[in-house]
């Protein structure tokens, strides 16, 4: 199980190298998230909603502990 702590924390600091993405195992969306510097801001500012909010699993659907 991966921890809703270290993605948080890794989201809000790291996010917009996809680090956040890569930790949960999403590698593609990892490797796109980098190209594009967080989807622009966006998609890092998302992911940190979502990741802090519960509703972000990890690659194999395991919600964050």
């Amino acid at each position: 199980m991966k921890s809703k702590t270290v993605a948080i924390i890794l989201s809000a600091l790291l996010g917009e190298f996809g680090i956040d993405r890569f930790y949960l195992g999403y590698i593609g969306l990892g490797v796109l998230k980098l190209i594009t510097a967080g989807g622009f801001g966006i998609w890092w500012l998302i992911d940190l909603i979502l990741i802090a909010s519960g509703n972000m699993t990890d690659s194999d659907g395991n919600m964050l502990e």
